[in-house]
């Protein structure tokens, strides 16, 4: 009988190129250039204090030793009570997150001999009336 043929490997066919497409990523920019230009050119408006922060509250009698007994708006608290430990140098040495307190400060943080300046916010708060 006929002897067997061996196949042949089938040609590749060269892969029909695709149109190329259209750039429109030339009017993208464009359009986030134009959305842009009426926020750049609108002033900067100025930020309103949070009512929250400015109403004086009344310091505690532990607390008015360190910051004074007047009426004064949180961050005015905490700003007093950075400058008392900045010009006792109370703030560690090593680790600046850490305040050492004093007699004055301990009774401030519930007797805390070192706390951090997060924990010092909370702390501080209960003093607030």
């Amino acid at each position: 009988m006929a002897a067997k043929k061996a196949k042949k490997p089938a040609a590749k066919k060269p892969a029909a190129k695709k149109p190329a497409a259209k750039k429109p990523a030339a009017k993208k920019p464009a359009a986030k250039k134009a959305a842009k230009k009426p926020a750049a050119k609108k002033p900067a408006a100025k930020r309103k204090p949070n009512a929250a922060f400015m109403k004086p509250l009344t310091p505690s009698p532990a607390l008015a030793a360190v910051v004074g007994a007047a009426a004064m708006p949180r961050t005015e608290v905490t700003s007093k009570l950075w400058a008392y430990i900045k010009k006792n140098g109370l703030q560690d040495k090593v680790n600046k997150r850490n305040i050492n307190a004093d007699d004055k400060l301990k009774e401030v943080f519930g007797g805390k001999k070192v706390v951090s300046m997060f924990e010092m916010t909370k702390l501080v708060s209960k003093h607030l009336k």
